[in-house]
C-alpha cells in the first residue's frame, strides 16, 4: 500500500517534510526526435547522499551523469560532482565532458545587427536556403573544477577554478545529416551562414576550426540563501575574472551577476529575479568561446550566450552574441501541492517568467571581405542593439527539494528572435 498526504499550498509544509538521510536518487529519459538530427534517447540522474541528514535539505555529496546522443552524432555524455564535504571547508565542484554537436546554432554577431531570416531554413518558403542554414559543427570536449571556501566575512566566499577545453570547430556534415533521406527531405549542399562568415574573413583562419585552451578564474560570491535548489529568501551575488592561458587568444573576461529572491507567501510562493553582465575586458576572443557564460558555480552541461534554456527563454539558442552582454530574468514561483509519495517528499511549481538581454559591447564586424555581389541588408543590420524580450511559463515536479524536473515554454516578443522555446530538463533557472 502507497500513502499520499497532500499539503495545499496555504499550510506550512514543514508539519509534514520528512527528513532525509542516506541515499537517494532520481532519473528521467531523454527521448526526443529532430528530422535532421535523428532519434535523441538516453537519461540522466542525480543521486545525492544525505548522511545523517543534519544538512538537509543540502546533501553532503551529489553525482550527476547523464548520457543521452541523436543517431546521427549529436549528444551529451557528462559526469558532475559537487560537495561541501569532501574538502574541509571547500565546496568542490568537478565536472567532465563531451558535447558533440552536429548543428549548433550560429546567427551572427551583436544581436539585432545579425538579420535572422526565417525563410532562409523554412523548406516550404520560396527563398529557402537550407534548414542548417544557421548551424555549425562544434564538438567540445571540457573538464573544469570548481572551488569555493569562507573569507572570515560571514556569507562572503572567495571562488576560484581551472578549465580545460577543446572545442573543434566544422561545417555542418550535410552527408551524415542526409543518410537515410529522400527527395525533399535531403539537405542541399548550400554555403551556411558560417561558410560565408568563413569566405568573407569575418570569422579569421586561425579561429575557424576552433582549438585547445585553458582557463582560470578567481572571484569572490555573497551568499545568504535560505535553500540553494529553490530559495524563498537572500541574495547570491558574485563577481568573477576569468583569463585564458592561451597563446592564440588571451583575454579576460569580467562576469558580475545578482540575484534576490523574496518571500511572499511563507513556504509558497516566491519572486525572484537575476540580473548580469558578461564582457570581454581585455584581449580578443574567438569567435566560438564568446557565447561561453562565466559563472563562479556551473551545475549545467552549456550556459551558451544569450537565447536558449538558460538565459532568455523563448529566444533562439546564441541569438545574442558580442563582446559583452546584459542581460535578466524575472519570475514568480509558486507551489501549489506538497505531498508526501514513496517514502520521499514532493512539491509540485508553476513560474511565470519574463527574460531580457542585449549586446552591450559589439564585436568587431570586418565587412571588408565580402564581395560586392552580395547584398549586406540581407545580412546586416544598422544600429544598436535593442533589448530582446521573452515571457512564458515553466512547471516544476521536486523530490526532496534537489532533484527538480523542469519544463519551460518560452516565447519572444519580437518574431525576429524566434517563435517558441519548449525545454524540459532540471531545477530552475538560479
Amino acid at each position: 500500500m502507497v500513502a499520499i498526504s497532500i499539503n495545499s499550498f496555504g499550510q506550512d509544509s514543514t508539519k509534514t517534510e520528512k527528513i532525509k538521510t542516506g541515499w537517494n536518487f532520481g532519473a528521467i529519459p531523454v527521448i526526443s526526435y529532430n528530422s535532421d538530427l535523428g532519434l535523441q534517447y538516453g537519461a540522466l540522474t542525480n543521486i545525492y547522499n544525505y548522511g545523517d541528514g543534519k544538512a538537509y535539505p543540502m546533501y553532503y555529496h551529489s553525482f550527476y551523469a547523464e548520457v543521452s546522443r541523436f543517431t546521427k552524432g549529436s549528444g551529451i555524455y557528462r559526469i558532475f560532482y559537487d560537495s561541501k564535504y569532501l574538502i574541509p571547508n571547500i565546496r568542490f565542484t568537478a565536472d567532465f565532458s563531451y558535447l558533440p554537436d552536429q548543428a549548433f546554432d550560429f546567427y551572427g554577431f551583436n544581436g539585432s545587427q545579425a538579420v535572422y531570416n526565417k525563410d532562409w531554413k523554412d523548406d516550404e518558403s520560396d527563398d529557402y536556403k537550407t534548414r542548417m542554414f544557421y548551424k555549425h559543427k562544434k564538438n567540445m570536449l571540457r573538464t573544469r573544477f570548481d572551488f569555493q571556501g569562507k573569507t572570515g566575512i560571514n556569507h562572503l566566499n572567495w571562488a576560484a577554478g581551472i578549465l580545460f577545453n577543446n572545442v573543434e570547430i566544422a561545417t555542418v556534415d550535410i552527408d551524415k545529416l542526409n543518410k537515410g533521406k529522400e527527395g525533399n527531405d535531403t539537405l542541399p549542399h548550400v554555403p551556411t551562414l558560417f561558410d560565408q562568415y568563413v569566405d568573407w574573413k569575418i570569422i579569421k583562419e586561425n579561429e575557424k576550426t576552433g582549438g585547445f585552451f585553458t582557463s582560470v578564474k578567481a572571484g569572490l560570491v555573497y551568499d545568504t540563501r535560505d535553500n540553494e535548489p529553490n530559495p524563498m529568501k537572500g541574495i547570491w551575488s558574485e563577481a568573477v575574472l576569468s583569463q585564458t592561458l592561451n597563446n592564440d587568444f588571451k583575454y579576460t573576461k569580467l562576469s558580475v551577476t545578482h540575484r534576490q529572491y523574496f518571500t511572499l507567501v511563507k513556504n509558497n510562493l516566491s519572486f525572484v529575479y537575476r540580473i548580469g553582465y558578461q564582457g570581454i575586458i581585455a584581449g580578443d576572443a574567438p569567435f566560438y568561446n564568446l557565447p561561453e557564460m562565466v559563472f563562479s558555480y556551473t551545475p549545467s552541461a552549456s550556459v551558451d550566450g544569450l537565447g536558449g534554456s538558460k538565459s532568455v527563454r523563448g529566444m533562439v539558442r546564441n541569438r545574442v552574441i558580442g563582446n559583452g552582454i546584459v542581460y535578466g530574468n524575472l519570475e514568480f514561483r509558486w507551489k501549489f501541492v506538497k505531498f508526501n509519495w514513496i517514502n520521499q517528499n514532493f512539491y509540485l511549481a508553476l513560474s511565470p517568467f519574463v527574460d531580457f538581454g542585449k549586446v552591450v559591447q559589439e564585436k568587431e564586424v570586418d565587412k571588408s571581405g565580402i564581395p560586392v555581389t552580395v547584398l549586406q541588408s540581407e545580412y546586416f543590420n544598422e544600429g544598436k542593439d535593442e533589448f530582446h524580450i521573452t515571457y512564458g511559463s515553466g512547471f516544476r515536479i521536486a523530490m526532496n527539494q534537489n532533484f527538480i524536473i523542469a519544463v519551460d515554454a518560452g516565447f519572444p516578443a519580437n518574431k525576429d528572435d524566434g517563435d517558441m522555446g519548449l525545454y524540459i530538463g532540471l531545477n530552475f533557472l538560479f
